[in-house]
């Protein structure tokens, strides 16, 4: 199985070299449990200046609404009320990391050389029976040279569909815990041992890796601070009420 390591200087420019890499490298593997082929390679991708602009690519699916509500679920668990008997989730990232935060903080304010501020992600009594197991398994912070630096590993990772949107939250995620313990933002090291593309994306694949070849990057990525991030805080709202409508209909509430 190949490994690949990119590097970039900020979040965009690494995703789009893992991209490409998966593009031009991967192998072109049988994937049963999806019933069709995918491309596939691990991949470690690096974003030297985790908060460097530009921050959002715009080579993934969705757009403002999708990758705002993403965060939310990330920082906030608006989606948690879904998990349990009777919904439609056993799990939510947040829920899985947010009893663990307490500790991660504690303890980089304890040991900033401390390399024990793990949040583990896998459930194994949950996962290792669940259609959907969670995808990501563990994150990692470190302070080394007066920043906070970031380590994620995934054991699955959908390079065209959910990679980015995993990590600019999991970036947003970092920020917030570096702005706990007042140390600025490093590092964002995203790992995924199974980086991968479906078959049924083989094209979609192609036009990023053409994009990513033929056009400037400030064609294919946008700036946060100033722009893309007025419009995810304007749509938060509607992302809000959607949600309080979807719990009332889940909870059965009228009215």
């Amino acid at each position: 199985m190949k490994e690949i390591f990119v590097t970039g200087h900020n979040l965009p420019d690494a995703y789009h070299k893992a991209l490409l890499a998966l593009h031009e490298h991967g192998d072109v593997l049988s994937c049963n449990d999806w019933g069709q082929l995918q491309k596939e390679v691990s991949m470690t991708y690096v974003a030297e200046d985790a908060l460097a602009e530009p921050m959002v690519s715009r080579l993934y699916i969705g757009g403002v609404y999708e990758l705002q509500q993403y965060v939310m679920e990330i920082l906030d668990g608006i989606l948690d009320f879904k998990i349990g008997e009777g919904t439609c989730w056993e799990y939510t990232y947040h829920d899985r990391y947010v009893r663990q935060l307490p500790f991660i903080l504690s303890e980089l304010r304890r040991n900033p050389d401390t390399r024990r501020a793990v949040m583990n992600i896998r459930d194994f009594g949950v996962d290792s029976s669940n259609s959907d197991p969670a995808c990501l398994q563990s994150i990692q912070y470190l302070i080394r040279g007066g920043k906070l630096h970031c380590k994620v590993l995934m054991r699955s990772n959908d390079a065209a569909q959910a990679s980015f949107m995993n990590a600019f939250a999991f970036v947003m995620l970092q920020k917030k815990v570096a702005g706990e313990i007042g140390a600025p933002v490093g590092s964002y090291t995203h790992r995924a041992n199974s980086f991968h593309c479906y078959e049924r994306n083989f094209r979609l694949l192609e036009q990023y890796a053409d994009g990513i070849k033929n056009r400037p990057p400030e064609e294919i990525t946008y700036e946060y601070e100033g722009f893309y991030k007025d419009l995810m805080e304007e749509a938060a709202p509607k992302i809000a009420a959607a949600v309080d409508k979807m719990r009332n209909v889940q909870g059965g509430f009228h009215g």
